[in-house]
């Protein structure tokens, strides 16, 4: 390792940070907690009407605290450990080892668990007593619980939410069943070691859950419930890693945002779990008044998606999937705002309705809508998955957004073009402005797509969806050749976040490296520096894209502000404020590094490279990139880059693909096992033609 051995995917301390919103989480995709949190999430799961929806709290069995009291100079170890997705907690004396380790079993879903541990020493024969810190309650402000029968030593609670999100909607109803957590554990005289494991156990009907808790039941007999979790998590990581050669700070937040995010993440092999989609501060947070509230923004489309696009397909359709189960109420948001189609929410939680608690945001900050698109756009490119299209909704969804488009557009005569009137744009400094450059152009973007899939399917284009993509105004200062952030932006504003920026990537709308710096120079300084994490992390793109990465480093480097110590948990602003475990941020750094460093752009027919490293950084590693089916291995150096197919299925095939040289126009077959090898230089990756070789 480039900085001694320090394992970059490990995260310890001697103490707990002072405040108890930088712990760090434990999640899967079903269940979420903070580490000595009282209460957890449940994925879906929300209580109250409209704006005042939020993550329902269900007490938690998990939050116990080890301690020894009497112990003499006992050392105390708190460990995050993010290759088997484990919290430990050490204490060690001269006569014994004591350790608690909690997790969200990745795999079993439905359980969390915690285990405690006593190892004496060979000199010692004396009983050795760990107590345990208990507060939980089974009271919820969430649901109205009540009490069932024991169900194999473990007790049980069950209880519906108090209020749906929409009139006369579903109260989802929620079981737990839990091991009884003892105020006390000893280790006998006789006895060199021994382990107690306890068991959480939540699902929102009584069969699920009691089929959990005996599937955990049965693991530890067998002595391997927490096996099977690393077991899970190491298997993840094989199939996803990125890691440099370079400082450690990097390669920690880099394991860092990838162990979060991965967190979030519907399992493997899971085609049926129903997955309600990834809010800001993912599923540990979420609570009244919290991190907003649990609610799905375009944080997940736009920030977080590419990356898990790029791993995994799987979990990525998951996230479609979320999208397209909440059209209706997204049809719903339209007609009710006077136009047609499908708006999507600002917010969005169970139904698809809007929940933002503030109307401004939901009536004019839409370019969520063609975020929401451009996920499709993105997954339909890389994937050519026609089902998820044809069969599974996707057709109706993208048809639906380039039909609020067009009823969202209006004529100027003045002009002779479309424009889009009162929004706000992804800078919130900023509202009822007209013609949003980076709305208007996603907009654009989204009728193009509509157009290229109908054509696809041999569908007729409406007319109108591509007159109104040709004709909607784009903001473009000709005489000093940059983007206005929107009709009548004067340069010099204070701007809020990425916004225009945003443009170049990912957006890749068309425009010239001159005008693309021009963009990066006018808004840069501009920008509020202590403003949200993901920001920088696209200015940093930009600037890659430009070849001026020690430029681009200087950007990325102002992320750090927003990572916090010991656990690597982001904070949405770097003053602390705002979400917490910040997803957002994490999916714009891990970008940066994911499409900046490599210059990877999914476009129709390609995934292009681009590769650019900063003085720092001597190698890079990219493994898992899913393409057509295909697992590809990157290895970029300053001088080379060498591509690996790792996986190629045979069931159902996947594509043959070959790499092509931009310059050169050489082509390198890309076939399972065998290593091609090149120059630093542009290219991309497309599928082969039998012809080809």
């Amino acid at each position: 390792m480039a900085d001694g051995k320090e394992d970059p995917a490990v995260f310890s301390s001697a103490s707990l940070p002072s405040d108890p919103r930088l712990l760090a989480t434990l999640t899967n995709a079903y269940l979420g907690t903070r580490v000595y949190r009282d209460i957890l999430h449940v994925n879906g799961v929300y209580n109250g009407a409209a704006g005042d929806t939020h993550r329902a709290d269900v007490p938690s069995p998990v939050n116990v605290r080890m301690t020894v009291p009497g112990a003499d100079s006992l050392a105390e170890t708190f460990t995050l450990n993010t290759r088997t997705g484990t919290f430990s907690h050490v204490l060690r004396s001269t006569d014994f080892t004591a350790t608690h380790q909690i997790y969200a079993h990745h795999s079993l879903v439905h359980l969390m668990a915690f285990s405690i541990s006593i190892r004496r020493s060979a000199h010692t024969a004396q009983p050795i007593t760990v107590q345990l810190q208990t507060p939980f309650v089974p009271k919820s402000q969430d649901l109205d619980l009540n009490q069932g029968p024991d169900f194999q030593g473990a007790h049980y609670v069950y209880g519906k939410t108090l209020v749906p999100e929409v009139e006369g909607g579903p109260c989802p109803t929620v079981h737990m069943l839990w091991t009884p957590v003892p105020e006390a554990l000893t280790l006998r005289g006789e006895e060199p070691e021994r382990s107690w494991e306890f068991l959480t156990a939540v699902a929102e009907s009584e069969e699920e859950a009691k089929r959990s808790y005996g599937e955990g039941l049965a693991l530890i007999a067998a002595g391997s419930l927490h096996s099977s979790h690393a077991h899970a998590w190491a298997a993840l990581w094989r199939g996803c890693c990125i890691d440099l050669d370079g400082p450690l700070p990097l390669r920690q937040a880099l394991y860092g945002c990838l162990y979060y995010l991965l967190s979030a993440l519907p399992p493997q092999g899971n085609p049926g779990f129903v997955f309600h989609g990834i809010s800001p501060g993912g599923l540990s947070n979420g609570t009244q008044g919290e991190c907003y509230w649990g609610h799905v923004f375009w944080d997940q489309d736009t920030w977080m998606f590419p990356n898990i696009l790029l791993f995994y397909p799987e979990a990525a359709r998951a996230i479609l999937e979320y999208r397209i189960r909440t059209l209706e109420g997204a049809l719903r948001n339209a007609q009710e705002q006077g136009y047609q189609g499908a708006k999507f929410p600002w917010e969005s939680a169970a139904t698809g309705r809007e929940v933002c608690p503030e109307e401004i945001y939901g009536a004019q900050e839409i370019h969520i809508t063609g975020d929401v698109l451009l996920a499709f756009e993105q997954y339909y490119c890389t994937t050519q998955d026609q089902k998820l299209f044809r069969e599974d909704g996707g057709w109706k969804l993208v048809g639906a957004v380039a039909q609020y488009w067009c009823s969202r557009m209006v004529w100027s005569e003045e002009e002779q073009c479309y424009h889009i009137k009162g929004v706000m744009p992804p800078d919130e400094y900023h509202y009822r402005v007209d013609n949003s450059v980076y709305t208007n152009a996603v907009a654009q973007r989204s009728l193009n797509f509509a157009a290229d899939v109908a054509r696809d399917f041999l569908i007729p284009v409406p007319e109108e969806w591509v007159d109104c993509a040709k004709k909607v105004k784009v903001p473009f200062d000709a005489e000093k050749k940059y983007h206005p952030e929107y009709d009548g932006y004067s340069p010099g504003e204070p701007v809020k976040q990425a916004d225009v920026v945003l443009l170049g990537f990912p957006l890749m709308h068309p425009m010239s490296s001159e005008v693309r710096r021009n963009d990066l120079e006018m808004y840069e300084p501009v920008t509020e520096l202590d403003g949200p994490a993901m920001t920088w992390s696209m200015f940093a793109v930009g600037w890659l894209e430009l070849k001026e990465a020690q430029r681009a480093q200087s950007q990325l480097n102002k992320c750090f502000s927003n990572i916090t110590e010991p656990f690597k948990v982001w904070v949405e602003n770097s003053d602390g404020s705002g979400a917490v475990n910040f997803l957002t941020g994490m999916g714009g750094f891990l970008q940066a590094v994911l499409f900046g460093y490599t210059g990877f752009r999914i476009t129709k027919t390609s995934l292009r490279f681009d590769p650019v490293l900063p003085d720092d950084i001597n190698k890079l590693k990219v493994n898992g990139v899913s393409y057509f089916g295909n697992k590809l291995k990157f290895t970029i150096t300053k001088e080379e880059i060498r591509i690996k197919v790792t996986e190629s299925p045979r069931d159902p095939p996947a594509s043959p693909l070959e790499a092509v040289l931009e310059e050169s126009g050489q082509r390198f077959p890309l076939r399972e096992g065998r290593r091609v090898s090149f120059p630093t230089v542009a290219g991309w990756i497309q599928r082969s033609s039998p012809k080809a070789f």
